[in-house]
């Protein structure tokens, strides 16, 4: 296996560990506080969804502008610098529609940042095990989403300030962009890490199976229910204390971390197929943390992890198997914006459902991502390499 790949990986994945006890631990957050400045469930998920909605959206065209100008460093650079430092400045909201304004603009700080990164890292993974290296890079960045609630945790067990704990967030913050410009200037061409050379291809469009693809996650996206409305259904229906909330997400990105490296794995035996088994699965996520109790809860959000891992490592490293090398920024940008699309539209619905019937928010839920289950398998039946017409 190629070590210097692995090495670069390795430092791009601590960069995300950083970038993430940033936001998602603004994320563990972010439902509960803007619950506490007066916004109701519908605001609550109008937000979610917005944010998923332009934070996607714009991937797309950072995408294409990345793969045309080449200068895949300087997108993600930019997109840390939104994406990190809107997280501190909640501190200084003075009222729900301030605060949610930031936590959009967090979105699309990631959104302008995505299709780079990602598509640095496939090339840089060229010629080895795809699966396995988008799943490390990920167990890596769920350490963050692990330690960072824990931290905000003890925040507000010990100030009982939400405040206080969003300005802490300055600090990963600003690790994480020291890291990153390590990165930028160790390793300037990705590409020339790869344990093999990319053969370019003259591909006008994009085949048959990437569009089922893009389908396929797309039901798994608008039935996935984002965090912020579980966390403002588990304060409002007082299903646990305040302070246990961003242990319970912590609880999430532990196995969401664990989960990547075993979907990376089973991905590079098994192929797309593979995620028809992790939805079948993660689907029941719903109704164990919508209809239950603290105990129900907690194996709920085990399995919302399990679905995010699968989302954040295999979802990705597929893009790079179903589009050529010099149209992947763009590809990693259709993605995301599709993925994007179809979260906005299914947390909005979900948060409209949940002030009116919480059961038909996990009918919704279930029903959508069920949808995904045949298009993963018909994929798994045409082969890995889907660049071929």
């Amino acid at each position: 296996m190629n070590n210097r790949a692995i090495k670069f990986i390795v430092i791009f994945g601590i960069v995300s560990l950083f970038a993430d006890m940033t936001y998602e631990s603004a994320k563990s957050l972010n439902g509960e506080f803007l619950a506490i400045l007066g916004a109701s469930g519908a605001a609550v998920g109008l937000v979610s969804g917005l944010g998923e909605l332009l934070g996607y959206s714009v991937r797309m065209f950072a995408g294409y502008a990345s793969d045309r100008t080449g200068k895949y460093w300087s997108f993600a650079f930019i997109g840390y610098l939104i994406n990190l430092f809107s997280v501190p400045a909640v501190a200084l909201a003075g009222n729900w529609q301030v605060a949610a304004l930031l936590m959009v603009m967090e979105r699309i700080g990631r959104g302008i940042r995505t299709p780079a990164r990602d598509t640095i890292l496939s090339q840089a993974t060229e010629g080895i095990k795809r699966g396995w290296a988008f799943g490390l890079h990920e167990a890596l960045d769920q350490i963050g989403a692990l330690v960072g609630p824990l931290l905000v945790a003890l925040i507000l067990f010990l100030k009982n300030e939400y405040r206080s704990a969003y300005s802490f967030l300055l600090i990963p913050a600003l690790i994480s962009i020291l890291f990153l410009v390590y990165a930028m200037t160790r390793y300037p061409n990705p590409r020339e890490l790869s344990a093999k050379k990319e053969k370019l291809q003259d591909v006008k469009g994009y085949t048959k199976p990437f569009w089922i693809y893009l389908a396929a996650v797309s039901f798994v996206a608008a039935g996935f229910v984002d965090f912020p409305l579980i966390a403002f259904h588990f304060k409002k229906a007082s299903i646990m204390p305040d302070g246990w909330i961003p242990i319970l997400f912590s609880v999430a990105m532990a196995v969401d971390g664990l989960s990547a490296l075993l979907a990376g794995r089973i991905f590079d035996r098994f192929g797309i197929k593979s995620l028809a088994y992790f939805v079948t699965l993660t689907s029941l996520a719903t109704p164990f943390v919508f209809l239950g109790g603290s105990m129900l809860g907690l194996v709920g959000m085990v399995l919302w992890g399990i679905n995010l891992g699968a989302q954040e490592s295999v979802m990705r490293a597929a893009v790079a198997d179903l589009a050529a090398a010099e149209k992947r920024g763009t590809a990693y940008g259709i993605f995301n914006t599709g993925f994007g699309l179809a979260w906005f539209v299914g947390s909005a619905i979900m948060g409209w459902f949940y002030d009116f019937s919480v059961p038909l928010v996990v009918a919704f839920s279930m029903g959508t991502q069920l949808i995904s289950i045949p298009l993963f398998f018909k994929l798994g039946s045409t082969g890995k390499d889907a660049t071929e017409r």
